[in-house]
């Protein structure tokens, strides 16, 4: 039976579903859903799968009056994790939770993991940022939605200073001064500020022709984990047990979390902060850097 997957999204999200070819429409807007509920009614839709489950989503479900399933969103227990400091999270990854949702439309997991698909015209020559990416590189994603999700400066300086490999710093415009402080801390022919210098869809095409990525709790860690290249992923604020890891459903060994443990704090927020509340911000300054740049040793040596 023929079924059209249409996708709701913002504006700045939506070439992520129209590059993809298992997706046949795209529906997006700018500030508000209200800008094309209108349209969305006139598809009649047989059914949704709401996996935002919020108010957004909610106003969507009610104005198109269709049959509708959600997935479980755990908000209780992310709140007892960081006001209660009580960890009743179940082990399972957010991809995971989404299939529940739509487990009475008959999907399953295919297992193979997220996908992310780089228009042709999109693909960058790394050797015309530097001849000397074209022996292998690594590409470190530097940015964030919350500060207190983010490496600072003088620690990603000391991670770089002890990988053997050069460095591509991939971030917005918004990171562009973050990468300009690192690159002039060290030597030449070491790191390349990519950051702002490149489209979303380009700096997917960075990570994948790199030979590892590090990576904070950001979009472009799920990028790295769709094109399947190995993973150093850090956490500041918020856990790796909310269920944003990288998903690699059959090839765990493939990503390494870097975290500091037992801090009393820690999660302060199950989304971040633009300062740490308690002034200190030890979950990324006590960030441990020889473990960082060992753990991406050995990820390309067991991917070369």
């Amino acid at each position: 039976m023929k079924c059209e997957l249409h996708v709701l999204t913002k504006d700045k999200f939506s070439n992520i579903y129209r590059n993809n070819p298992n997706v046949d429409y795209v529906h997006s807007f700018q500030k508000s859903s209200n800008e094309i509920l209108s349209d969305l009614t006139k598809e009649n839709f047989d059914f949704i799968v709401d996996l935002q489950k919020n108010l957004r989503s909610l106003k969507v479900k009610r104005a198109l009056r269709k049959p509708n399933v959600s997935f479980p969103k755990l908000n209780v227990r992310k709140w007892m994790a960081v006001n209660l400091k009580i960890n009743k999270l179940p082990k399972i990854h957010i991809v995971d939770r989404y299939f529940i949702a739509v487990k009475p439309l008959g999907i399953e997991n295919d297992g193979k993991g997220l996908d992310y698909f780089i228009p042709e015209a999109s693909a960058v020559d790394v050797g015309k940022i530097n001849p000397v990416l074209s022996k292998g590189y690594v590409a470190i994603a530097i940015g964030g939605q919350h500060e207190t999700k983010i490496l600072p400066a003088e620690k990603l300086v000391s991670v770089i200073s002890k990988i053997n490999y050069p460095v591509v710093l991939l971030g917005d415009d918004g990171d562009r001064n973050k990468g300009e402080q690192v690159v002039q801390q060290l030597s030449e022919n070491k790191v390349f500020n990519a950051c702002g210098t490149f489209t979303l869809d380009q700096s997917a095409s960075i990570i994948q022709q790199s030979l590892a990525v590090i990576s904070n709790d950001t979009g472009l860690m799920h990028i790295a984990a769709a094109l399947h290249k190995p993973i150093v992923s850090i956490w500041g604020n918020t856990i790796p047990e909310f269920g944003m890891y990288p998903y690699f459903p059959k090839n765990f060994e493939i990503y390494v979390i870097s975290e500091v443990k037992n801090l009393h704090c820690r999660p302060c927020s199950k989304l971040g902060y633009k300062k740490c509340p308690k002034k200190h911000f030890k979950c990324m300054m006590l960030q441990d850097e020889i473990f960082i740049s060992k753990s991406i040793d050995d990820l390309v040596k067991k991917a070369l």
